[in-house]
């Protein structure tokens, strides 16, 4: 008993460096916050407030080509969020507010921009004449003597988005669209399910990247259950 109670403080000072380092992992984690606080305040640990780029409803500033966020899907904004963190996303905006983020915060602000809606979004942009017809058989039909598919065929009927991989499109602005297209086919955005993305934009010109850009910017927002709904009665 003696010897037990004589090698009980060893064992405890032996096993303080393990508790010491874990301790601001289990502190982090304790102080994890709520989606909406960080969208709206940012966090203690460096992530500023989402809202200061994305607008306070999640609508995007067209402008300065920050992307609407309200209403994409949540898993798809954390794994956006996610790149972002690991660098396979490029982004010296982004990656230092991921960064800041633990991975619950990732979650639970994906989460509250999901849950909001996309109508009301950013100022749509007006397609340019010389443009318009291009990007809008580009985004319907695309070009199958390059092996272009048409943009509707991942992103759905006008562009509202399928399931968590294929965001939607439709009311982004053409700025944010075109510096999209030129990061997927420069590699500094990865190119999603079987890298997609990277081949389709490495196949489109600067001009049809325009295009398209315009046609989706003109398009309004619709929710994925609408354009589901839109697409089996053209269908009938």
């Amino acid at each position: 008993m003696n010897r037990l109670r004589t090698s009980y403080p060893r064992l405890c000072l032996a096993a303080m460096p393990f508790w010491l380092a874990l301790w601001p992992v289990v502190s982090h984690a304790q102080g994890d916050l709520p989606g909406p606080e960080i969208a709206a305040k940012g966090t203690p640990s460096g992530a500023a407030a989402c809202a200061s780029c994305h607008g306070a409803k999640g609508e995007g500033n067209a402008a300065a080509n920050f992307p609407r966020l309200a209403g994409l899907p949540a898993t798809y904004i954390a794994a956006q969020l996610q790149n972002f963190a690991e660098g396979t996303r490029q982004n010296p905006v982004m990656a230092p507010q991921a960064k800041a983020l633990s991975a619950r915060e990732r979650n639970a602000v994906a989460a509250y921009y999901a849950s909001l809606p996309a109508a009301g979004g950013m100022p749509l942009n007006k397609p340019d004449a010389t443009t318009k017809d291009v990007g809008q058989w580009l985004a319907t039909r695309g070009r199958w003597d390059q092996d272009l598919p048409a943009c509707v065929q991942c992103h759905g009927p006008a562009g509202a988005g399928v399931g968590t991989a294929f965001p939607p499109i439709a009311g982004q602005s053409a700025g944010y669209i075109a510096s999209q297209l030129h990061a997927f086919k420069d590699g500094t955005r990865p190119g999603g399910p079987l890298n997609l993305m990277g081949v389709v934009a490495k196949r489109m010109s600067d001009a049809d990247m325009a295009a398209v850009a315009d046609y989706f910017a003109a398009a309004k927002p619709v929710a994925q259950s609408e354009a589901a709904t839109s697409s089996a009665r053209e269908k009938k």
